[in-house]
């Protein structure tokens, strides 16, 4: 469970990171930049919560998750209807495609992986 704390607020954090490198300056809206940011505060802090394993905060890290894989859902199909017409920011347009995709990925697994952690009093 640790392993998967640490895991989640490295990932969060690179996330914010890769958000704000993306859109520096490349004129897309607020509303567009800050999901990320919230997603990725929202991670972190239900990691830090759970440091103490109680069912309230294990299901705030699942929901958590759940609320990254929802964001990250619209985000990758939306880019990868697009192709290349959308926005990609400071990034090239098939590394976005492709880590939004990995992204995606990992979130399905992590959202399956926080429901099943096995509870321990």
């Amino acid at each position: 469970m640790k392993f998967f704390r640490i895991m989640t607020i490295v990932l969060a954090s690179i996330n914010i990171l890769g958000e704000i490198y993306r859109s520096w300056g490349d004129g897309r809206h607020i509303i567009w930049k800050l999901d990320d940011v919230f997603s990725g505060v929202l991670l972190i802090t239900a990691a830090i919560l759970f440091t103490k394993d109680t069912p309230a905060r294990r299901a705030f890290f699942a929901a958590a998750w759940g609320v990254g894989l929802g964001m990250i859902y619209s985000s990758f199909f939306a880019s990868f209807l697009e192709g290349s017409n959308f926005n990609s920011g400071n990034l090239n347009w098939q590394f976005l495609l492709g880590v939004k995709a990995f992204i995606f990925g990992l979130c399905i697994v992590a959202v399956i992986a926080a429901i099943r952690l096995p509870y321990k009093k």
